[in-house]
């Protein structure tokens, strides 16, 4: 009777313990833990790699790869073919619509591109919201929705100034640098470039900007942030939609900063100075 008394015990607590387990959520290395998701550490480098290998996509997959590894796999870092880049294209399986076409024999499907958060490496950039959506999805991850995006970048200085080392790279007469570099550039959650450097396409989307302005002007909240939103309304009036663009890149100066919000190019737009970051 004592040990089935024991056991009968041994399972309650084990049932009531269950629930607490089963809502921990234990974030990878290549990301930190904001609220219930988890936040890529680093803004997103795109690589080519091999459906055969198998072993380096589960790194990837997993938040275990780094540039070693990713190099001694054979991976190609995509992005923007000029310089400060000088990237290969994204491939002609992986269009700027996103709708890819699987490399042949991949199991399962994939065309071979995926999203990756390191340091020490340009992130990539020239790439649509369409791709930077799928190229997430096919890591394992997903965009940042806005709030995600809001939440991690609390405590990343805005912008406070660009020495051209340490602080975020916001300068006019800079380029992009490499990702984490900038060791002042760092959220209270430990997410480093949230502010400058590339802005980064983000899930949400609404109308598209009709005009600007800014936090302080609008709101008294210092730091000049740059918001762009709202079609321009009206009875019978059309307004296309548009992702929302977060954090300002390089040479946005002032109007970056962790309010920096615009809403004016199409998901099918890319540029220099868009990126992206992802989150489980």
């Amino acid at each position: 009777m004592l040990r089935s008394s024991l056991a009968l015990a041994a399972v309650l607590t084990l049932a009531i313990a269950l629930p607490a387990r089963a809502g921990t959520l234990k974030c990878p290395a290549d990301s930190v833990k904001v609220g219930n998701a988890c936040i890529d550490l680093y803004e997103t480098s795109v690589w080519q790699i091999s459906p055969s290998n198998t072993s380096l996509i589960k790194q990837v997959q997993k938040g275990k790869a780094t540039l070693a590894t990713l190099t001694a796999g054979g991976a190609v870092q995509l992005g923007c073919t000029y310089a400060p880049f000088s990237q290969t294209a994204y491939p002609a399986n992986f269009p700027s619509d996103g709708n890819w076409t699987p490399v042949l024999g991949s199991v399962p499907p994939s065309p071979g591109v995926y999203a990756v958060s390191i340091p020490g490496v340009l992130p990539s950039s020239c790439i649509t919201w369409f791709q930077a959506n799928q190229a997430c999805r096919l890591s394992g991850k997903r965009l940042l929705r806005n709030g995600d995006w809001q939440a991690a970048a609390q405590g990343t200085p805005d912008p406070g100034t660009d020495n051209g080392t340490t602080d975020c790279n916001i300068s006019a007469a800079g380029n992009p640098v490499n990702t984490g570099s900038r060791s002042n550039c760092k959220s209270s959650w430990g997410v480093f470039d949230m502010v400058g450097n590339v802005s980064e396409w983000v899930e949400d989307w609404a109308d598209q900007r009709a005009n600007c302005t800014d936090w302080t002007t609008s709101a008294g909240i210092a730091g000049n942030d740059q918001t762009c939103f709202a079609g321009p309304g009206g009875a019978g009036s059309l307004s296309l939609p548009a992702p929302l663009v977060r954090g300002g890149a390089w040479g946005s100066g002032s109007s970056a900063g962790v309010f920096s919000v615009t809403v004016y190019f199409d998901p099918s737009s890319s540029n220099g100075a868009f990126g992206f970051r992802c989150a489980r």
